[in-house]
């Protein structure tokens, strides 16, 4: 299914700094950037709640947020995408 993260981190201090990269290198093990701190990922079940357990031990709950959305397998219909960047589909072969 696809998965819509979304994460803002406070960085006003080297440690949010430091939990910035870290929540961003997690999502890039999972899925693609298409906006600064946006990531769509193709995750199954376990994977969106190991996902999520991992975010959830690196954020500060007091000042830092983390959604995601659900989107499901029938996500085509639920995304418009107008401008520059446009994303693959990593669930189609690349041809080069």
């Amino acid at each position: 299914m696809l998965v819509l993260i979304t994460y803002d981190v406070n960085t006003e201090t080297p440690a949010g700094k430091t939990r910035l990269r870290k929540v961003a290198k997690q999502c890039v093990n999972y899925g693609q950037g298409v906006q600064n701190s946006v990531f769509e990922c193709f995750l199954d079940a376990g994977q969106s709640k190991m996902l999520l357990h991992k975010l959830e031990k690196i954020i500060d709950k007091e000042t830092d947020s983390l959604r995601f959305y659900y989107l499901g397998n029938n996500y085509k219909s639920k995304v418009e995408h107008i401008g520059i960047k446009p994303s693959h589909d990593v669930n189609e072969p690349l041809i080069f």
